[in-house]
Parts: C-alpha cells; structure tokens; sequence
C-alpha cells in the first residue's frame, strides 16, 4: 500500500521524484569543476602511502595496552643465518616490559627472557634452557657479549612497537632525502591481507641507511605491522641481496590481559 500524498510538478505519479532542470544543469557543472579539480591533484606516491600506514599503525598502537603473539625470527650472525626461533611473546606497552618463551629451536625449547622498564637495575631476567635452568632465573645486562652472540638487537626493541617507532622516524627522512625507490602492494602473510611496503636503497648513502631492502606487512585489518624482512648489502654487483633478519608477528591477541606477574621474574 503506498500512502496518499499531494501531487506536485516534480512528482510523477509513481512518486519518483524528478529533479528541475535548472538544477541538474547545476549539479552537472558542479561535478564538472570537482572532476577537473580531481584530474588536477597529483596521485598519491608510493612513499606517501607508506607514510600514512605508519601513521595509522602508530594511532592504533597508542590503543593496545598489551598483546601476545608468536613471534617468528631467523638472524645472520657469525655462523651464518639462524635456524627458525618460534618464540612465545607477551608485551605491556607502557610501561615497557617483555617476556619471551622459546618453543623452538629444539636447544632453546624452554629458555625464558624478560624485561621490565625501571625494574632490575635495568638488566634482563634470563632462565637458560634445559639443565642450567634449574637455577632459575639470573640478571643479565642488555649488552652482554653472551647476548650479542645469539642476536642482533637486544631484548628491549623486541616486539611491534619498535618496528613502528623505527619506520615513523625513518621514513619521514628518507622522504626528505629522495633517494629510496618504494613499492606499494597487496599482500597474503599468515593468512591475513597485508599492504607489504619495500624500501630498496641503492647505495649507503654516507651511512644513512643501515640495510639495502627494507620489506614491512601492515595488516589490513587492525593496521599493524606484522612482518619485517631487512636485507644485506650486495657484495657484489648484480648480485641478490641476502636475508640479513626477519621477525614475524602471527596470531596476535591485542588488549588480552596479561597479568602484570608475567614480568616479574
């Protein structure tokens, strides 16, 4: 049933409004000058796409009190690259603090590292794998030779926000200096839809960049990034870059709770 209403000279019977010509003329020159003003701007560049995903994922950090995830990590150290580290990581973000529990490789199957801002005179809690951890948990310093042997940063730049920090500090320089070729793609990790950003730098550029290839994952749905791969430098022209480290971050469980007692050790 359709309700009865006046009849007027932009109605048709069926109720369909028809719109005055001296208004459609309007709104086709209207749309007219937005299209021009359109066709004018220039499209957005592949290092200004890169720069608006750090941003959102930097806003949607500043959301996350905490997460855990598995992260995911292979190293180049002195005997080469690293075998696959399965490591359970549970993060507060402020103040903060990290806790890391190996699953793999079998030899550190068990091991426990954990970092509190503020907290054991700013050293790290480590609990060795197999028979030495019977001794439980000792302090260890972020730079010790021991630490560095086993990996290239330290245990307080683990986890996402480091990434985020590093990439929004970074990248608004290598905007400035107009040297890095950025590519801009669609992307499957871990089965999430990824935008995945490659940084390429040709040269060292007087020591401002520290890798050839920079590649990150912003996963689409909650804007963060997921995935790091750095490359080495070529030694020789020509020549493919090699996997110098790579951190994945997958079934990431934001704001889950974690009790503050995780990082007491």
């Amino acid at each position: 049933m359709f309700s009865p209403r006046h009849a007027d000279l932009n109605t048709t019977p069926l109720g369909v409004e028809i719109i005055p010509m001296r208004i459609c003329l309007r709104a086709l020159l209207l749309a007219i000058i937005l299209a021009g003003t359109s066709m004018a701007a220039p499209p957005t560049s592949p290092m200004d796409q890169a720069l608006i995903l750090i941003q959102r994922a930097k806003a949607a950090y500043a959301k996350i009190n905490d997460y855990e995830c598995m992260l995911l990590k292979r190293e180049k150290l002195a005997e080469g690259l690293s075998p696959n580290h399965l490591i359970q990581l549970k993060v507060r973000t402020a103040p903060f603090c990290v806790s890391m529990t190996w699953v793999e490789p079998k030899p550190c199957a068990g091991q426990e590292v954990c970092f509190a801002t503020g907290k054991n005179d700013g050293k790290m809690r480590v609990k060795p794998a197999g028979l030495l951890g019977a001794v439980g948990f000792v302090s260890v310093a972020l730079d010790d030779a021991r630490v560095r042997k086993t990996s290239r940063h330290s245990v307080a730049q683990a986890g996402i926000g480091n990434v985020i920090d590093m990439a929004s500090k970074g990248w608004p320089l290598e905007k400035e200096w107009g040297l890095t070729e950025v590519k801009v793609t669609g992307a499957v990790f871990a089965k999430r839809k990824c935008t995945r950003v490659e940084m390429i730098h040709p040269t060292r550029a007087e020591g401002k960049f520290l890798h050839h290839r920079n590649v990150i994952y912003f996963d689409q749905e909650n804007g963060l990034p997921i995935r790091v791969e750095n490359y080495d430098w070529p030694t020789k022209p020509g020549q493919e870059p090699e996997l110098l480290e790579v951190f994945s971050y997958v079934n990431l469980k934001l704001n889950a709770g974690v009790p503050a007692t995780t990082f007491e050790r």
